[in-house]
């Protein structure tokens, strides 16, 4: 089932992002997707912020995968939009079978290497400061979740 959230700015993203943080558990897998500009950033800046997580946080398009490890939990936040073309491998069962959240931009582009169970979210421009968000949980835990916060 899709649950759908209309967010009409930054800190509404940013709020929905601090409400699943609550609700997270190791091994968290929360993949975004949506066009540039639709959101997936801030959402993750949101995310990081209730870890505790205080460091600038930045698409890691060139790095593929930045590891925030000052919070209350580590953080793994993925961009694999330079990974669409390539064989390249990073080794995700390392990251997604770990006592880590992972949250991916661009996770469509690997959709055949992602976990049965995980969160998908979509963002989608309305205009200048509203998106449509949704979200699309993979199992029981993801289910859970999306339940205790929408």
């Amino acid at each position: 089932m899709d649950y759908k959230y209309t967010s009409r700015s930054e800190m509404d993203t940013m709020q929905l992002a601090e409400n699943i943080e609550s609700e997270k558990f190791p091994g968290m897998i929360i993949c975004l997707d949506g066009e540039l500009g639709s959101g997936k950033t801030v959402f993750v800046k949101g995310f990081a912020k209730s870890l505790g997580i205080v460091e600038n946080i930045t698409s890691p398009s060139f790095n593929i995968v930045k590891e925030y490890e000052n919070g209350e939990m580590v953080l793994n936040h993925m961009d694999v939009y330079r990974l669409e073309d390539s064989d390249v491998t990073i080794g995700f069962n390392d990251y997604f079978n770990g006592d880590n959240v992972t949250i991916i931009e661009w996770a469509e582009l690997i959709k055949d290497k992602l976990p049965e169970e995980r969160l998908e979210i979509k963002f989608k421009i309305v205009d200048e400061n509203t998106r449509i968000i949704t979200l699309k949980p993979y199992g029981q835990k993801y289910e859970d979740v999306v339940n205790s916060v929408i």
